[in-house]
């Protein structure tokens, strides 16, 4: 399988629909941002950039199927600057969604470069498999994955997942090694309603490729991988929820053969002024040679208040704990909405030597203490 057949898909899906079509659209869209940043910790203490994602939309409607395709890019460009010594720059365009998808009242199928998530935390998520969704990013951006994924919908609001991803040689989230570019990964997920909330299994397989890895570890070319996942959300007054992931190589990889993440949230909002929101959640990570026998661990540690100034301003704040460092990682935003234009004030303070796990926001750019500047506009 390679990304040319599910292009080749995609476009033999579209010109079966368009044979039988009533109705179609097309619509244009796009998001603007500008940024700076200062950072009074780096060499580079300036930093500003600006990008611009594109976005075509198409819709065809057949009685009450749905044919839609989506295709944006992802255009970017950057420039540090140390005083009155150097500036380095950098820009790179790359696509961002290239997916079509066939739907019905009860199934979808969809198929291109699209962003696969899901599960219940919002901070600190063992079930981050496949995007890097940050929630301190104003843009919420995240890569996606070459693949197929299809679901279906149940009548008792039960949901069933199936997916086929492309491997690629660059580790994801929570991974340390790529993939076997000659197997493609495989998984699924099946949610269930149960009493006030829901529960959901997950399951993934891949061949990794830990060959020239940079963790001293054993170099396969293919290794069988297996991952599970296990989730639930419930409103009982508060929200709590819980997510679980639990990842095995068949081969002996050390410290790193079996590997367990399990997160625990809560969220309420206290009736105070215009509702202040609180949200906590811990995870807990550890991994060791046998399963369930750990010789390794981490614990981080997330709270979130947000609050509602007025209809167009949000005030809002996320801080990390990481309790084997006795580290804090601080972060500050107020948002101002003007219509289609979106300004972002933002302040951090964080260690120098960053090391959380898996944010996708630029590290560098948020270690140590510093002001960042952010303008959307969306049309």
């Amino acid at each position: 399988m390679t990304k040319a057949l599910i292009l080749m898909l995609c476009l033999f899906n579209a010109a079966l629909f368009a044979k039988a079509q009533k109705s179609d659209t097309l619509i244009f869209s796009g998001q603007a941002s500008v940024w700076a940043n200062y950072n009074f910790d780096q060499d580079f203490s300036f930093v500003s950039g600006a990008r611009y994602i594109p976005q075509i939309n198409y819709q065809a409607f057949k009685e009450r199927n749905l044919f839609d395709a989506e295709l944006s890019l992802n255009m970017n460009g950057s420039a540090a600057l140390r005083p009155f010594d150097s500036l380095n720059g950098d820009a790179s365009l790359k696509p961002y969604r290239i997916w079509a998808r066939y739907s019905g009242p009860q199934f979808e199928v969809r198929a291109g470069l699209q962003k696969i998530n899901f599960g219940s935390a919002t901070m600190l998520r063992p079930l981050m498999w496949f995007d890097k969704l940050d929630p301190r990013d104003p843009l919420q951006l995240t890569d996606g994955v070459w693949g197929i994924l299809g679901r279906y919908y149940f009548l008792n609001n039960a949901n069933l997942w199936l997916w086929v991803i492309l491997p690629s040689e660059n580790p994801k989230t929570w991974e340390f090694a790529g993939s076997d570019k000659k197997y493609p990964e495989t998984g699924g997920r099946i949610q269930l309603p149960v009493r006030k909330g829901e529960i959901a299994f997950s399951g993934h397989w891949r061949m990794a490729d830990t060959q020239n890895n940079s963790l001293n570890l054993p170099e396969y070319s293919s290794i069988p991988e297996t991952r599970l996942g296990l989730d639930g959300k419930w409103d009982l007054g508060i929200g709590l929820w819980f997510e679980a992931s639990q990842t095995s190589f068949s081969k002996n990889l050390g410290d790193l053969t079996h590997q367990s993440i399990v997160s625990l949230g809560v969220d309420y909002t206290f009736g105070i002024g215009n509702g202040l929101n609180l949200v906590v959640e811990h995870l807990q990570a550890a991994s060791g040679e046998k399963l369930f026998s750990y010789s390794a661990s981490i614990g981080f540690t997330g709270l979130s208040l947000s609050y509602p100034l007025s209809m167009s301003d949000n005030l809002s704040a996320i801080t990390y704990f990481d309790l084997q460092n006795k580290q804090s990682y601080n972060f500050v935003s107020y948002k101002r909405q003007l219509k289609n234009l979106d300004l972002h004030i933002m302040a951090f303070l964080n260690p120098k030597n960053y090391q959380m796990p898996y944010q996708t926001t630029d590290n560098m750019m948020l270690a140590g203490k510093g002001l960042q500047l952010m303008l959307v506009y969306n049309h």
